[in-house]
């Protein structure tokens, strides 16, 4: 039943994909990618926390607190509240950015106002690289799920299984059916968790299920651990609207006031978070041994709610991950046909990029199969790198005179210490290291401007004295 449940869903949601075509005849780049820019605010809305509220938040919030203990998931809660008021200033403006150059990627917008080929191309490689982990952490979570309806396929035939789900959704009408499908998923996903963490109160009790999880981990933070959430706080509030497919998606909408709008309901999705508490503890409270921790939520499920339920769960569950993957790859798609290989003609980009999407989709699948990696690991490893971006788009949003140098070697510098960092894991106080590297960034970049500016200054001075008369 859970299975035929399953793919009743997944059947109606290729049906949106369809519908969100509307008998158009073939779309054009700009239609593909960011829908000719005439997203209202519902969808711009659906879109956006589609991306946001991911399988991550099914499947990597459970499996953290249950792996890490509840203090864990402080972070989490917190960089998602904190980022919201950075996204309401600071996407209306990328909006306005994109509008002015005209862009559909990230690299666009610093192609459009740095004039300069070796930054795109610095943006488009590195947004890449560390947009690996994000498909990864995609496909770890539908293993999850899948694995949550009973289905005890090899890991391998059930990822790919999921990538072609994802590259049908982009196939049939872009990020038109990633909207329309959002819709469906955000309507599963509330459903799904609250109906879990209901079910778990019903069964076993708020209070209870707190005593019992408690014997198991420990409620207390220590220093270290509260300077890791703080610090984790910021730096990822500052990376999360920064993000390739984050920033594709404002593009999508018609106007700078539409995303404002969607800015200020996007908290009310924080309501789901009690709920995914209560079916983490009940996994910690039973002392259910599980085969990874991202399992956590979906213990919760499989032993609580009747076979039909669980179908629809793992529905909400999967389309979360589909939906945030077909968004990746709408970013990188373009990211490689017009950044990379520059010169593409428009009316090739779309065919080629679905090309780089099903070469991305195959690397994201063997990344899963031979670095299996805790969720929340991989939402860390991403954020490191591409929060790194951030520097340069304020200097583009608010037209500052940076130069193009100077960015590319604050984002290099940035990057280059995040990974030394984090294969060396040295001991750091807490502190994200993330945001170590986002400081070092700034400086960085501060330094070679202003050395580029002094060069520019003393050449112009030089020139001037050379045009002028000597003196006698």
């Amino acid at each position: 039943m859970a299975t035929l449940i399953f793919a009743g869903f997944i059947l109606l949601s290729v049906y949106l994909a369809l519908r969100a075509r509307g008998g158009r005849g073939p779309q054009s780049v700009h239609d593909f990618f960011v829908a000719s820019r005439q997203f209202g605010a519902w969808l711009v809305f659906f879109l956006a926390a589609g991306e946001i509220y991911s399988i991550g938040t099914m499947v990597g919030f459970p499996g953290g607190i249950y792996a890490k203990g509840p203090t864990y998931g402080v972070w989490f809660l917190g960089y998602i509240l904190l980022a919201y008021p950075v996204g309401y200033f600071l996407g209306p403006k990328i909006w306005d950015a994109g509008k002015r150059y005209n862009a559909i990627t990230l690299p666009d917008l610093f192609k459009g106002h740095f004039q300069s080929r070796f930054l795109e191309l610095v943006v488009a490689v590195t947004a890449i690289v560390f947009l690996l982990p994000w498909g990864q952490l995609q496909f770890t979570g539908l293993v999850a799920a899948l694995k949550g309806l009973g289905w005890n396929f090899q890991p391998l035939w059930l990822i790919c299984f999921s990538a072609m789900l994802a590259f049908v959704y982009i196939a049939i009408a872009g990020v038109r059916a990633s909207a329309y499908i959002a819709v469906l998923k955000d309507v599963l996903m509330v459903v799904a968790i609250v109906v879990t963490g209901v079910a778990v109160a019903w069964e076993a009790g708020v209070t209870p299920v707190f005593q019992a999880a408690s014997e198991h981990v420990s409620n207390a933070m220590s220093t270290q651990q509260l300077t890791f959430a703080m610090t984790t706080i910021v730096f990822q509030s500052l990376g999360m609207y920064v993000m390739p497919f984050g920033v594709q998606n404002f593009f999508t909408a018609k106007s700078a006031a539409t995303i404002r709008r969607t800015q200020v309901a996007m908290p009310l999705y924080m309501l789901m978070y009690p709920f995914l508490v209560l079916a983490s503890y009940y996994a910690i409270s039973r002392n259910i041994a599980l085969a990874s921790p991202n399992e956590a939520f979906f213990a919760a499920v499989t032993q609580l709610l009747p076979s039909w339920l669980v179908g629809l769960v793992a529905a909400g569950a999967a389309l979360s991950g589909l939906l945030v993957l077909a968004g990746i790859c709408l970013a990188l798609g373009p990211i490689v046909t017009r950044n990379i290989l520059s010169g593409m003609p428009e009316h090739r980009q779309k065919t080629s990029s679905k090309l780089v999407i099903v070469l991305y989709l195959l690397g994201s699948i063997v990344l899963t199969l031979l670095t299996p990696n805790l969720m929340l690991t991989l939402i860390n490893m991403a954020y490191y790198g591409v929060t790194q971006f951030l520097p340069g788009v304020i200097a583009v949003v608010f037209r500052l005179r940076v130069r193009a140098t100077a960015v590319a070697a604050g984002v290099l510098a940035g990057q280059g210490l995040a990974l030394v960092l984090y294969y060396k894991n040295p001991d750091l106080g807490g502190v994200n290291l993330g945001l170590i590297c986002l400081i070092v960034n700034v400086v960085v970049m501060s330094v070679f401007n202003g050395l580029l500016g002094g060069n520019r200054a003393r050449a112009m001075d030089a020139g001037v004295g050379a045009l002028s008369p000597s003196k006698k």
